[in-house]
Order: structure tokens, then C-alpha cells, then sequence
């Protein structure tokens, strides 16, 4: 409840502004007293919810997810667990390309039904705000067909939903040879993106194999002159430089850092990147090896935390869960994870000025947890500690209960 503004970096991701025996008033869905209760004016006469003993917090944001998709590929865990290469599922027509063709096969409104079902979920968890990428169609109609569909759960969905372009998610097979044909045809596709309105923000996945940071970089150019603000998924597996990139082109996040170098780390620390840390998907992949933010943080640069929530490496709701995670492996400290999936996540998306804060004049998207304390929710993992989810003051999600679809003006 401080009044601090920005994005919370390095030390200052210690500072929760926690206020003990506080109260919150809500009227006309925003904000309109939070402090004490001790000295808070009087307010006319409404409801009331009794929180005493529970922790009362922001509404959480979770900054990347990859909301929209068709089908589903349990039975690849199988085969990871014989060992099989991820290269050999692909063969098998597993992988990305198995999303991308139940993706494409799928109509919008089978698309709709699920993703409605998993913002449900994810609501419940405590999320009030969150990003969905596209980038399971890499053709011109699917992509389109995945923002659209993003589009209309953003307008009949309580939760805020910011959407981002990713159609250079991989070179689909048509392309193999001709990577750099498929940017300009994602390029291509971007323009009709901003024509219609369906994203904030263009994403490419920088990574072995997939695109190198010379491209990655022509492409995120090319996007910013086209208006868009940019995201890169950034050494996830090897230390290309994709990090040092994101920061050389003022992309808004770096996501995943896993194979950062030190001097990408360095960059950070003097940059606005925020970076989104995906532990989940390090979890899920049973890789031994998670990002160092430990010493991004020490960098003074800010962290972000998100569940990645996708088919193929990080098939979770849970922001919970990687809260959890980011105790035990990222060897985070409790008030930097607060602070990493609310300020600095809502930053991460540039929803700084709207979410990841109780604040006098926003929009009261607020939790209330089934939790003593801010210590005890990184700390109990496996459960789901959210008592009651408010958007916009009002009750979304309340644990035993079955509200039904609701929608939130």
C-alpha cells in the first residue's frame, strides 16, 4: 500500500510496503481509502468483508502465458520420461508443430470455450491481470484467429487480458531453409495486427535453431517502427546474447534468461528490460539448471515472475506454484517474489500504472488469502491459499463456491 511509483529494481524489490491492521474501501469498483484503520474517515454504509487473519493483497499479474491453443500433449510425457529427444517427438509429430496444427484445425469458438476454462482457472490462483501470446498458428489466418479470440475474452472475461503477436514462435516446416521469408511473412501479418487492434506488443523466440539474434533483432526493429513495444524469449537454453540485444533495442521484457551471460546480466542492471523469470518451465522440463536471479537482482536489475502456461513446457495454472518455486530454486526472498508477480509483472506488460498495487484511484482488483502472513504463501506450496478474488471491487472468485461466468464493466 506504499505510494511508490515505478518498477521495483534490485534492492528495492525488499520493499512491500506491508501495513498491519489496514482496511480497504471500495465504491464505483476503485480504490478509495487503503491504510490503517486507525484515523481512515468515514465511509457510508455498505458491505463489508471481515479479513481479520488473512493477508489482503493486489490483485496478481502474470506476464506471460500462452493462453490461446488447441489440444493438449500429454502423452509426450511419457516419452520424455523413456528419454526420448525432443527432436525425435517432433519427428513423431509431436511438439510445437502438434499444438500448431490442433491450433490451426480448431475454430474460434472451441478456441474460446478452452481458453475461457483456463482464465478461470488462473483467475482463481489469484491473477487478475494477465498476458496471452499467439504464435501456434505461423500462418496469416491462425494467428489471427488466436488475437481475435484473446481479443474477445479481454471483452467478456473479468480478468484484463494484454495480448502479444508471436507468429515468430518457430519456422514451421514450409519454411525450414527459409527463415527470414517467414519473418517478412510475420511482418506482414503484424501490419494487419496493428491495423485491427489485436496486440500490444511483438514477441520472436531467440534461441538455437530457432531465430539468431542478428534476426531477431532486424525484426524487433521493424516492429517498434511499426508502433509496437517489444518482448523476446532470450536465452533460454544457450548464452547467444539474446539478452544483451534485449536491452540494446529498450524491449519492454526479456523472458526466460536461463543461458544469460554475465555481461547480459550486467546490461540489465543498466537498462529499463525487465526480466520475466520462468521457473516452471525449467521445473517441468526436469532441466538442473534455472536463471540466475540471484544475480540479476544484484544487478540491480527488476524481476518479473510468470507461469509460461503453454501446452508443451509449462502446462500450469499456478502463479502459486511458481511463487514456490521461485523460494526453493531461484533463491528468491518472499518480498521479491511479491514484488515480482505484481509491480514489477504489471510493468513487465505495461499495465504499471493500472495493476500490481492497492492504490487510492485504481481499480480495486484485490486478493484475499487464506494466509496469516506475505511469508506463509511462498512458503505452504501445493495448495491454493486465495479465500476471494475481487476485479474491480467486484467478487470473482471465492474458494467453495460457484459463481458462474461473471463480467466485469
Amino acid at each position: 500500500m506504499d505510494g511508490k511509483e515505478g518498477v521495483r529494481k534490485g534492492t528495492d524489490m525488499m520493499e512491500v510496503g506491508l501495513v498491519e491492521k489496514a482496511a480497504v474501501a471500495i465504491k464505483g469498483g476503485k480504490v478509495i481509502y487503503a491504510g490503517p484503520i486507525d484515523g481512515a474517515p468515514q465511509f457510508e454504509a455498505g458491505d463489508k468483508i471481515d479479513c481479520k487473519g488473512q493477508l489482503v493483497t493486489p490483485g496478481l499479474v502474470d506476464p506471460h502465458t500462452h493462453l490461446v491453443f488447441g489440444g493438449s500433449r500429454e502423452h509426450e510425457l511419457a516419452l520424455k520420461q523413456q528419454g526420448v529427444p525432443y527432436l525425435d517427438i517432433l519427428k513423431q509429430g509431436g511438439g510445437i508443430l502438434s499444438t500448431v496444427n490442433a491450433t490451426r484445425e480448431a475454430d474460434e469458438e472451441v478456441l474460446y470455450e478452452k481458453a475461457h476454462f483456463h482464465l478461470d482457472r488462473i483467475m482463481s490462483y489469484g491473477v487478475t491481470t494477465v498476458e496471452a501470446k499467439s504464435g501456434y498458428g505461423l500462418d496469416e489466418s491462425t494467428e489471427l484467429k488466436q488475437l481475435r479470440v484473446t481479443k474477445k475474452l479481454n471483452e467478456n472475461h473479468p480478468l484484463n487480458i494484454v495480448s502479444t503477436f508471436l507468429g515468430a514462435h518457430a519456422i514451421p516446416p514450409e519454411f525450414k531453409e527459409r527463415p527470414e521469408e517467414f519473418l517478412n511473412e510475420m511482418l506482414r501479418v503484424l501490419e494487419m495486427v496493428k491495423k485491427e487492434g489485436l496486440a500490444q506488443f511483438a514477441d520472436i523466440f531467440c534461441e538455437t535453431g530457432v531465430f539468431t539474434v542478428e534476426q531477431s533483432r532486424e525484426y524487433l526493429r521493424k516492429a517498434k517502427e511499426m508502433g509496437f513495444d517489444v518482448k523476446i524469449h532470450a536465452d533460454e537454453i544457450d548464452p547467444l546474447g539474446g539478452t544483451e540485444m534485449a536491452c540494446e533495442v529498450d524491449a519492454i521484457s526479456a523472458d526466460h534468461l536461463v543461458g544469460a551471460s554475465e555481461k547480459g546480466i550486467e546490461k540489465l542492471g543498466e537498462s529499463r528490460t525487465i526480466a520475466v523469470l520462468l521457473p516452471g518451465t525449467t521445473f517441468y522440463l526436469n532441466k538442473n539448471e534455472y536463471a540466475k536471479a540471484r544475480e540479476i537482482i544484484e544487478h540491480n536489475a527488476a524481476v518479473a515472475l510468470a507461469t509460461d502456461f503453454n501446452p508443451g513446457s509449462s502446462p500450469t495454472e499456478n502463479i502459486q506454484l511458481i511463487m514456490n518455486l521461485a523460494a526453493l530454486k531461484l533463491r528468491m526472498k518472499p518480498e521479491e517474489i511479491w514484488n515480482a508477480v505484481t509491480v514489477n509483472s504489471a510493468y513487465s506488460i505495461g499495465y504499471g500504472e493500472h495493476a500490481g498495487k492497492i492504490r487510492e484511484g485504481r481499480n480495486a482488483d484485490i486478493v484475499i488469502w487464506d494466509a496469516p502472513n506475505y511469508l506463509y504463501v511462498p512458503y505452504h506450496y501445493g495448495v491454493n491459499h486465495v479465500n476471494t478474488v475481487l476485479k474491480s471491487g467486484t467478487t470473482v472468485y471465492k474458494r467453495g463456491e460457484q459463481l458462474g461466468r461473471v463480467t466485469v464493466s
